[in-house]
């Protein structure tokens, strides 16, 4: 098994590429497939760039993301926390992409993509942070 990865940045879209190289580094040395390496890349991208696009500015903003992946038997476990105000992204019901697209609610896409990538996601809120627990499949 790889050693745990464990990242905290700034809640800035300008660092996610700092967290992309961490996570290629882990998918490498887990010796994931290239499609379970996307999706690790893909999910934990969105989770933590939604925290900086929303989480941030005003008073109980995030102040920081912290990331941290590890593996289990045949699951990749990723989870992305932060410091910011209560929220669940995964209470809202999930967006109606029959719908028109001039008919849609805005967001909620990319946490709906997640879901869709990943064998469970779960959301906590312990000691004023939110926690988003993504479940993938390591062979992709």
């Amino acid at each position: 098994m790889p050693q745990p990865l464990a990242l905290t940045i700034p809640p800035d879209t300008e660092e996610v590429p700092r967290l992309l190289d961490a996570l290629e580094g882990f998918a490498e040395e887990a010796g994931l497939s290239p499609k379970a390496a996307h999706r690790l890349a893909v999910v934990v991208e969105e989770l933590a760039a939604n925290v900086a696009m929303h989480g941030t500015g005003g008073e109980g903003g995030a102040t920081y993301i912290a990331v941290t992946v590890r593996q289990e038997a045949e699951e990749v476990i990723a989870t992305v926390e932060d410091d910011g105000r209560a929220f669940d992204p995964l209470a809202r019901s999930a967006p109606d992409t029959e719908a028109a697209l001039e008919d849609r609610d805005i967001g909620g896409l990319g946490v709906h993509f997640v879901q869709q990538m990943t064998k469970a996601l779960r959301y906590s809120r312990e000691g004023g942070l939110n926690r988003l627990t993504a479940v993938l499949d390591a062979a992709g």
